[in-house]
């Protein structure tokens, strides 16, 4: 019986290499699924900025344009756009200064100031709002114009 069969199967050279070519691309597969989780919520912060952004010159908007010509220094008692004309950075509260749960890493400041003039409006008419907001050093800006109503 000089005739031998040759076993099937692998042998353990055979096996090292395939569990070290499994485990390069294994961790080339890791290392971009963290790149991939890490980029994903940039979106959501951007997303974050631009709601408080908006709510915050929304709140502003829809004060008079003039009101009692007294500045007031609680924002709850804001009653005026000028109220607003150098609103310094601090933590997102809501209007009776009760801080926001989940939004302590965001800060706003807003800034009411006269603008250039557009076109048909006097420049004593027209107020350019900007809101800005961050996180860490991520910012986002808001500007908006309001005018005097006739």
């Amino acid at each position: 019986m000089s005739n031998k069969r040759r076993m099937a199967g692998v042998t353990l050279i055979e096996l090292v290499v395939a569990m070290a070519i499994v485990g390069v691309a294994l961790a080339g597969l890791v290392a971009v699924y963290n790149r991939a989780s890490i980029a994903s919520t940039d979106p959501v912060i951007m997303q974050q900025m631009l709601a408080i952004g908006e709510s915050m010159m929304e709140e502003v908007m829809l004060k008079p344009y003039v009101g009692n010509q007294t500045p007031d220094t609680v924002r709850a008692q804001f009653d005026e756009l000028d109220d607003y004309a150098s609103f310094p950075k601090q933590p997102v509260t809501d209007i009776d200064g009760t801080a926001i749960a989940g939004l302590e890493r965001y800060r706003v400041a807003v800034t009411v100031g006269p603008a250039q003039a557009l076109p048909d409006v006097a420049t004593t008419d027209v107020k350019r709002i900007v809101v800005t907001v961050w996180n860490g050093d991520q910012n986002l800006v808001l500007t908006g114009w309001r005018t005097r109503p006739q």
